[in-house]
């Protein structure tokens, strides 16, 4: 069994690499805030101080990063630090553009190293429950060597080809998700707005032709006033900026991923960049005079 490394244990990382501890997978993990790595060495994986240690201990190397610069900086990329990944199999599961990561698998396959992309749809719900979907690309030895890890964080692992077209796929993906969300949400403010039994619309919702794992979840999070963060205001408005920017590179229209990102954008500059993104709805609040009570649950217009 390949011994396998883990960098970046947050809302997304730290589930995955839990499923691979519990999975018996022998694990080496590393996080910039240790609580989390702390976390997992209770269940069994081996702590690191340093991604270069975690490296020196793995022949994969799993990245759950926040963004481009923390992948660059992890990998020390520029720096003699970069030959860590020789011999190594270099794994992004984060959402990066897709110029970043061809120019990524140049650079690793030019230290040495192999390279997948391995951008994961889902959020933390489905992370917990191994029930992401992997869309994977690069060589085929690289993709057969890592397919079984990711059996064990997804219920499927497609092959979408050569660097970078996995992470070409979910963008296009990820700009359904994220107008749906925020189509969702809006449908809930008119609702409200209007005074309808918010309960019965729910069902109806959740009954009707259009109900999915991601209305039925949104939907309740929205019901309850329940952002806690499954997938945040802040990395969804960096993805609807990552996929308006793949629409701009082939001169696609986009226009509705155009309004929803206005939309995330405004959410987060509310200071909301923390919550789920079914918080959306508080942008378009806002632009009603709404404002949330203190409990979250009421609504009110100022005086």
């Amino acid at each position: 069994m390949d011994r396998v490394g883990f960098l970046g244990l947050g809302i997304m990382g730290r589930p995955m690499a839990t499923r691979l501890v519990k999975a018996g997978v022998p694990l080496t993990v590393w996080n910039r805030s240790p609580q989390a790595a702390d976390a997992l060495g209770a269940l069994g994986a081996t702590v690191a101080s340093s991604p270069g240690a975690v490296f020196a201990a793995s022949d994969v190397v799993l990245l759950m990063l926040a963004d481009e610069a923390a992948v660059d900086a992890v990998l020390g990329r520029g720096t003699a630090g970069f030959g860590m990944v020789a011999g190594r199999t270099v794994v992004v599961l984060g959402t990066t553009s897709t110029g970043f990561s061809a120019s990524l698998a140049r650079d690793v396959e030019a230290a040495g190293g192999r390279f997948v992309e391995a951008p994961v749809s889902g959020s933390r719900v489905p992370a917990e429950r191994g029930e992401l979907v992997g869309l994977v690309a690069g060589t085929d030895d690289a993709v057969g060597q890592v397919e079984p890890l990711l059996g064990h964080l997804c219920r499927a692992v497609l092959r979408c080809g050569p660097v970078p077209n996995g992470l070409g796929t979910k963008l296009a993906v990820n700009l359904y998700l994220c107008t749906m969300v925020a189509g969702l949400a809006e449908a809930h403010h008119l609702a409200a707005a209007m005074g309808l039994d918010l309960a019965a619309f729910r069902r109806a919702l959740d009954l009707g032709p259009m109900a999915s794992a991601v209305s039925t979840i949104k939907l309740a999070k929205l019901a309850d006033r329940d952002f806690e963060a499954q997938a945040a205001v802040r990395d969804v408005h960096t993805n609807t900026r990552l996929v308006a920017e793949a629409a701009r590179a082939v001169g696609a229209a986009s226009p509705l991923l155009d309004v929803t990102r206005e939309l995330f954008r405004e959410t987060e500059a509310s200071g909301a960049g923390a919550l789920d993104m079914a918080a959306v709805v508080t942008a378009l609040e806002a632009r009603d005079g709404i404002c949330p009570t203190p409990s979250g649950h009421a609504r009110s217009r100022p005086d």
